[in-house]
């Protein structure tokens, strides 16, 4: 299968594809770990101590513990503390055990003695070491959502397997070794591999099916060493070509050409795993919002994420800028600029017009021309770049008015630096310190 995939019309692209060495960001699933203890059905007490206990406990950010809350609760320590010691004894240094509760909180609430302990009494037998164990688990800490028993061990093992710089144990499961080792021969990176391996459908199984959706994957385009190559050999693996034809024509259906479906297809592989009815539903809702059906066809083509947002959630964003001054024509505007402002929540829709309009004072037609500004980090661009500007304004080096907020905020940090920073002479380290700490002095 490899050689077939190497010396094929895409043999020149893999071939580069080996050689690289990228930095992959690997960005968990987080419904595949969502809590059976919906924050819905805890008290707010319980919530609040859920927090407090994982600042104190983990050294983990009131943020990060606030997120964590909303997925598993409890309202006293005794089993948290099970397991974090359980852990502990097991040889797991703190960063590990903190990477594992934020990627698996669930596993807080599992009873330590009668749940925890089995299965890593089980994977201590594979004959692996605690230092060993403790690594494999914090890389994949859905390790231990597994059942005690083959389950949890041909798992255990797998991974282990991804993990070795060397040739697979030939002693594993044939088809399960031998589909890792071709994508890793294409450059996937290891934790990719990881993704692969804890999916429901496991496409790195079988021997047929996995070639046929790997050749495929491949003859589109995609970079085994980006997570999109993931994304579309999941669906190209779970779905008969009869399915992906008839997807393929819902959106023709809908005006879609197809090539828009296949090039949307290439920006979002998930956009062929909705039903007709919700595809719909999302041009319909968008249509409620004053666009027309061309330039609803356009925000799709743009930012196909959008369809997985519920009729709910696109109506209440559209009140979020109402009610932060801007028109429903204003807001027809931004979304045809900048589809993805529906992705973002009211609350921190709120936080970046308050300090953009109401602090730094720039004009509210400014983020309506000019949408993509509130896709910026506060934390990382927008506070520590309004701060430098304030500090300018303060020693009238800049005038009393803010420069144009494009100026500001849409080029990027090295033109930003020579343009408000560098030029400052004595004051450059001051302003430095300005804009790495977010402070103003």
């Amino acid at each position: 299968m490899y050689s077939l995939i190497l010396h094929g019309r895409r043999s020149l692209e893999l071939q580069k594809w080996r050689n690289l060495r990228v930095s992959v960001k690997f960005l968990q699933n987080e419904s595949a770990f969502s809590s059976s203890s919906s924050s819905a059905n805890v008290s707010p007490q319980g919530n609040n101590f859920t927090v407090s206990y994982l600042v104190e406990s983990l050294g983990l950010t009131t943020k990060l513990a606030e997120s964590i809350s909303r997925r598993v609760c409890f309202e006293d320590k005794a089993n948290p503390d099970s397991v974090l010691n359980l852990l502990t004894s097991h040889g797991f240094e703190e960063s590990q055990i903190s990477k594992i509760i934020t990627t698996y909180p669930r596993l807080l609430i599992e009873d330590a003695e009668t749940s925890l302990r089995p299965k890593l009494q089980a994977l201590l037998s594979r004959g692996a070491s605690s230092s060993e164990l403790a690594e494999i688990v914090s890389r994949v800490p859905k390790i231990l959502e597994k059942r005690k028993g083959k389950s949890i061990n041909l798992y255990y093992d797998s991974v282990r397997d991804i993990m070795q710089d060397g040739e697979l144990c030939d002693s594993k499961p044939v088809n399960r070794i031998r589909n890792i080792s071709v994508l890793r021969e294409l450059g996937v990176p290891q934790k990719l591999l990881f993704s692969l391996l804890i999916s429901n459908c496991q496409p790195v199984c079988g021997k047929e099916r996995f070639d046929e959706s790997l050749k495929r994957v491949v003859e589109m385009g995609f970079d085994p060493t980006k997570l999109k190559f993931v994304e579309a050999l999941h669906v190209v693996y779970e779905m008969s070509d009869k399915t992906i034809q008839e997807k393929v024509n819902v959106y023709k259906r809908l005006g879609f050409s197809e090539k828009d479906v296949w090039r949307i297809f290439k920006k979002w592989p998930y956009s062929l795993k909705f039903s007709e009815r919700k595809i719909k539903q999302t041009v319909e809702t968008l249509k409620k919002c004053g666009l027309v059906e061309e330039e609803v066809l356009s925000v799709l083509k743009t930012r196909p994420q959008c369809i997985r947002s519920s009729e709910q959630k696109i109506l209440e964003t559209v009140e979020t800028f109402l009610g932060l001054g801007v028109s429903r024509d204003e807001f027809k505007t931004m979304i045809k600029r900048f589809p993805h402002c529906i992705a973002y929540s009211a609350e921190s829709m709120k936080k970046k017009f308050e300090f953009l309009v109401e602090k730094m004072d720039w004009p509210l037609e400014d983020l309506v021309l000019i949408p993509t500004i509130i896709g910026y980090s506060m934390e990382k661009r927008i506070v520590p770049r309004c701060n430098v500007i304030k500090a300018l304004m303060s020693r009238g080096l800049i005038g009393s008015v803010n420069p144009p907020i494009s100026s500001v905020l849409i080029c990027r940090d090295d033109e930003f630096l020579k343009r408000y920073v560098m030029k400052h002479g004595k004051l450059v380290p001051e302003l430095m310190d300005i804009y790495t700490g977010g402070l103003v002095s």
